[in-house]
């Protein structure tokens, strides 16, 4: 009876039928799939999944022994791109990365830097306050932890979001870093002699006495905001302050472990 069952059995074709289960017991057809895939891309909250990579790398780092975060984020970070990049193979400069993802890389590339994983000059006490603060603290305020938030001031525009690069250092600029612990205010080397000069004290030049002031009354909100106090930090260019205001260097595309210089301002 089994040798005629085999004899009668035909070899299926070799085509795959993927079937996915909804929460609702539901069952997506594959056209479907595809167009749950493009909604999960539109949908993709990069701030969000940063947070969320932060907080189970800080969890993963206290439980598991031995545990390797730094080469733990490359590693989904390069999952991540593999699948919803664009490129040839062989030819990294074909590389592209979907607008939707465009950011969590920069966030990953500050995430390896931040107290979370580099706990190195941090007593355990500081490392336990700061990722208690991780988990404890909504989106945003956790992103500006991984991701500090810079804001530029001149005269030639109006306070603008600027890149966390050296490129945005000028002699004529003021730059307000918050990366929530601490608070920088940074003066470039003009902005800092004329300030010393005390110009803003006379009053035809009420215009640049409105710019020193600007950052000053933007960081008290911050400070007036945030609990615990942070730290307010008011450093000049080449002064003996600017360690507090470090700005990490990164080339245009995606950081790699190879392609990355820090600096200081």
């Amino acid at each position: 009876m089994m040798s005629e069952k085999l004899k009668q059995f035909k070899p299926c074709r070799k085509d795959l039928l993927l079937q996915i289960q909804s929460s609702d017991r539901g069952t997506l057809q594959p056209g479907r799939c595809a167009a749950l895939t493009e909604d999960l891309v539109q949908g993709f909250d990069q701030e969000t999944a940063a947070v969320v990579m932060a907080r189970l790398t800080s969890y993963k780092m206290e439980i598991e022994e031995g545990f390797d975060a730094t080469r733990w984020l490359d590693r989904n970070l390069i999952r991540l791109c593999s699948k919803f990049g664009d490129y040839r193979k062989d030819d990294p400069s074909s590389f592209t990365l979907n607008p939707c993802f465009s950011l969590f890389p920069q966030f990953m590339f500050n995430l390896r830097r931040s107290q979370f994983v580099q706990v190195f000059n941090n007593s355990p006490d500081e490392t336990a306050y700061f990722r208690m603060l991780l988990n404890r603290e909504n989106i945003t305020n956790a992103a500006v932890m991984i991701q500090p938030s810079l804001i530029s001031y001149s005269f030639n525009s109006l306070p603008a979001p600027a890149l966390l690069d050296v490129a945005s250092i000028s002699a004529d600029r003021i730059l307000l870093l918050d990366s929530y612990f601490s608070v920088v205010i940074f003066h470039g080397m003009t902005i800092a002699q004329w300030r010393s000069m005390g110009y803003q004290n006379q009053a035809e030049h009420q215009a640049f006495a409105q710019l020193l002031r600007a950052p000053h009354d933007d960081a008290q909100v911050i400070i007036r905001e945030r609990f615990p106090v942070p730290r307010l930090v008011v450093c000049d260019q080449h002064g003996s302050q600017v360690i507090f205001f470090p700005l990490p260097l990164v080339y245009q595309g995606i950081p790699c472990l190879d392609d990355i210089l820090y600096a200081f301002g």
